[in-house]
Parts: structure tokens; sequence; C-alpha cells
């Protein structure tokens, strides 16, 4: 497959912001340009926030750049931090929180590609006016194939 010759810089491309889950995303390597095999995004996690729990088909790969978080993968918790790479299969119920005291960053890479501007400009929608109820975002979900499982962890849960 011939892929394109593309460069994302910051700034170039416009973060999509979800208050009620304290991320700022940039989309770095958008689906169409790895002729779908590919998402690269760049997120910004504020204290204390991360995405509820929940499921889909494509594996995501992260790399802490700055910060602190603590994962939860099928049941097992761990910590990452700067220069931690984890991996979560496809499939695999997941989570994720920022534990430290201030905003924590990471590269998130998922295989295949998912329309990742799409998906969070619609679930920043859905999340406008705060978080939704579990039957609503699972609403939501269905149609990419995200199973929203429960509520966000947190380091005391």
């Amino acid at each position: 497959m011939a892929f394109e010759i593309y460069h994302s810089h910051a700034g170039k491309d416009l973060p999509v912001e979800i208050p009620a889950l304290g991320l700022k995303l940039s989309i770095r390597v958008p689906q169409e340009i790895s002729g779908g095999a590919i998402t690269i995004m760049d997120q910004v996690n504020a204290p204390g926030f991360g995405p509820p729990l929940h499921r889909h088909h494509e594996t995501e790969i992260f790399r802490v750049i700055e910060g602190v978080y603590l994962y939860e993968i099928n049941g097992r918790r761990f910590y990452g931090k700067v220069g931690d790479l984890i991996t979560v299969p496809g499939g695999s119920a997941h989570a994720f929180v920022n534990v430290g005291e201030r905003p924590a960053r990471q590269m998130v890479l998922m295989l295949p590609a998912l329309d990742a501007v799409r998906f969070f400009t619609e679930l920043a929608a859905v999340m406008a006016n705060g978080r939704p109820d579990r039957e609503a975002l699972s609403a939501f979900g269905a149609p990419w194939g995200v199973e929203f499982l429960g509520a966000p962890i947190s380091a005391t849960r």
C-alpha cells in the first residue's frame, strides 16, 4: 500500500476538547492518511480525569509523554509513567486516569484506524452538558463498535 507524505505539526490540527472528560485531543495522523491502517493522536488529560471503562475492536498503544497514569486493562491495574508503552489488545475492557496534580500527556496509536476526528467531535457534542448516563453513552458508541462498561476509574477505587 502506498502512503501519502503527511506532516502533522502543533497548531495545524485543532484539538477536540471534551471538558466532561478533562480531555484535549489532537489527531496527528488521521485514518485517511494511512489508508485505514492507523490513527495517531496526542492527548492531554486533566488531573483526575480519564475515559469511562470501555472496549472496542481496535488495539490501542499508549506512550506516556508527561505525568503518571493509572491504567486498568481487563481488571488488572498498574501505573504508567513517562517513557512507558502500554498496549491494549482489541476487545479488552480498559480505562485510565491521570493520577498526577498536573495535566498528563500521552501519544495514542489505534490499529486499525478509527475516524477519530468524527468520533471525538460527536462524543464532545454528546457530552456538551456533562457526562451522560451509561445508556446514552452506549447508544452513541454502538455504531462505532464501542461498548461503555462503567464509570471512569479513580486511584481510590
